[in-house]
C-alpha cells in the first residue's frame, strides 16, 4: 500500500496536488496544518493525526462531520513530533511504500527531527521519502542501485547518519569512490553526480541519508 504523509512544513500544492496524481496512493495521511493544504485543494485524506495547535478549528471541525475520516488527537505535552506519530501509524497501517511532503520548512529542528524519524520506516523494511519540489531524502542501509532514468534532480549527496559508514564504493557516479569512510563532520559526500545510466552505492555496515537535489 502506497501511503501519503503531508504535514505542516512548506507545501507548494501544484507540486502537492500534481503528486497526488501521478503516484494514485491509497492512503493519505493529514498532519496537523498539513490538513490546511489538502483542504485547498479540495483532497480528503483518510487519516488525520495531531495535537491540532497549528490548523484552523474551522478546517479540523469541517473534516470531524466526516465519519469517513480517522481523527487521530494528541496532547500537546507529548514526547513525539507530530510527522513521528503519523509515520508509525503508516507502519500500523501495513503501508509498504510511504511518501511525506511538508516535512521541509523554516524549522530546521523539525527538518532534521523528521530525517531522523525515517528510521522507523528503515528499520520495518519500508521505503520511505520525504520529497518537495527540490529534494528528495532517504534513508540507506545496504547496497542500492540508482538508475538514471528514474531519477528527476541532478545532484545526489550521501551523509552518514550513524558516526561512521565504512567500505563504501560509488560507482557510476562522476566522483567514484573505493572502500573509503564517511563519518559525521565530514563533507566527502556532498553534490555527487550519476555520470552513467547506472549507478551503485555500495557499503557494509551503517546509515546514509541520501539526497537527490535539484539546485
Amino acid at each position: 500500500m502506497k501511503t501519503l504523509i503531508v504535514t505542516g512544513g512548506n507545501i507548494e500544492k501544484q507540486f502537492l496536488l500534481k503528486t497526488i496524481k501521478e503516484r494514485e496512493f491509497e492512503t493519505i495521511i493529514a498532519v496537523d496544518n498539513g490538513l490546511k493544504a489538502l483542504n485547498e485543494i479540495n483532497i480528503n485524506p483518510q487519516h488525520i493525526v495531531g495535537d491540532f495547535d497549528t490548523i484552523k478549528s474551522e478546517i479540523l471541525d469541517k473534516y470531524k462531520e466526516n465519519k469517513s475520516i480517522k481523527i487521530h488527537e494528541f496532547n500537546p505535552i507529548k514526547d513525539n513530533t507530530d510527522t513521528d506519530i503519523a509515520i508509525r501509524l503508516a507502519i500500523e497501517l501495513k503501508s509498504d511504500e510511504i511518501t511525506i511532503i511538508g516535512a521541509i520548512g523554516t524549522r530546521i529542528d523539525h527538518v532534521l527531527g523528521n530525517i531522523q524519524v525515517l528510521k522507523y520506516a528503515l528499520d520495518s523494511n519500508i521505503k520511505c521519502r520525504i520529497i518537495d519540489e527540490n529534494n528528495e531524502i532517504q534513508l540507506i542501509d545496504k547496497t542500492t542501485i540508482i538508475k538514471k532514468k528514474d531519477i528527476t534532480k541532478k545532484y545526489i549527496s550521501l551523509i552518514p547518519l550513524t558516526e561512521k559508514v565504512e567500505h563504501i564504493n560509488l560507482k557510476g557516479f562522476k566522483y567514484e569512490l573505493k572502500n573509503g569512510t564517511l563519518t559525521i563532520g565530514s563533507s566527502l559526500g556532498i553534490s555527487n553526480e550519476i555520470s552513467k545510466e547506472e549507478a551503485i552505492i555500495e557499503f557494509d555496515n551503517g546509515i546514509l541519508i541520501m539526497i537527490n537535489s535539484k539546485d
